[in-house]
């Protein structure tokens, strides 16, 4: 079966499974039409519906029509989901793919069929447009339930296949952390209006400097400090700036809100 021919459901689509839809259709690994949204309030679904997506709030018929789940709900949510589903999924024909913080494979499969092909996901909402970082774990001794699940998330940005136990790690540091940089963007933003830009041009500017500075990192593969070296000189006032960010705990707040995240993830589910 095609790519374009598999039928995907997606089971709580909030914030991060309303944007795993989008990027799998604007990516062209799935049709609209081929991806079932399911949430209890199938009315909030209403432009996915427009755009010819499936919308349901009945979780046992998107299992019987697709041929790829992914669990989406919070972590409080996903043992009675699965509870409910459970019975429902074929072990033979489909794949489990869960992007549930904290919730562990074997969590997963206490609720699930013996056989079932598992796997983690980790994205984060930069997957709408196609740039997610998703981490992937799995721990079955068969490549095809990774090379599925990669095939799946490859095409809306970069994976990293992981072990299970660093999958906290990945939520703090890429799920969360697309927060942090948004943040810092908001910063710097914010910087450019105190210093005489209006917001939308500073806005416009931080987002294209951030932007610029990632992709160097891409593209180059050099070190974050190889590349501030060569833009700070003596006496200049890049690395004044630096300084009284770092005396300002700039790299310490950022590491100490990654380890807070990582210790609150461990304790979702």
């Amino acid at each position: 079966m095609s790519s374009t021919n598999r039928k995907v459901a997606i089971l709580g689509a909030g914030n991060i499974g309303c944007a795993i839809a989008d990027g799998l259709e604007s990516s062209g690994t799935f049709k609209a039409s081929n991806i079932t949204l399911t949430r209890r309030r199938p009315e909030k679904l209403q432009s996915f519906r427009e755009k010819g997506f499936v919308v349901s709030d009945n979780n046992i018929e998107a299992v019987h029509s697709s041929d790829i789940l992914l669990i989406c709900v919070e972590p409080h949510q996903a043992d009675e989901l699965l509870e409910e589903i459970g019975k429902e999924v074929d072990p033979a024909k489909q794949l489990v793919i869960s992007v549930v913080s904290g919730a562990t494979i074997r969590d997963l499969k206490r609720h699930l069929p013996n056989g079932t092909p598992v796997s983690r996901a980790m994205p984060n909402t930069a997957i709408a447009i196609r740039e997610s970082m998703t981490c992937i774990c799995s721990d079955s001794n068969d490549n095809g339930v990774i090379d599925a699940t990669s095939a799946i998330f490859d095409t809306v940005g970069i994976t990293r296949i992981i072990r299970e136990e660093q999958m906290t790690s990945a939520t703090a540091l890429c799920a969360c952390g697309i927060a942090f940089f948004l943040r810092a963007i908001r910063a710097a933003s914010q910087g450019g209006i105190e210093i005489g830009f209006d917001s939308d041009d500073s806005l416009a500017m931080a987002v294209q400097t951030a932007k610029g500075a990632a992709s160097l990192l891409s593209e180059t593969t050099n070190h974050p400090e190889f590349e501030i070296d060569r833009v700070t000189t003596p006496k200049g006032c890049t690395i004044s700036g630096l300084n009284q960010m770092e005396h300002g705990g700039f790299s310490s707040a950022m590491i100490r809100g990654i380890l807070t995240s990582a210790e609150k993830a461990e304790k979702l589910y």
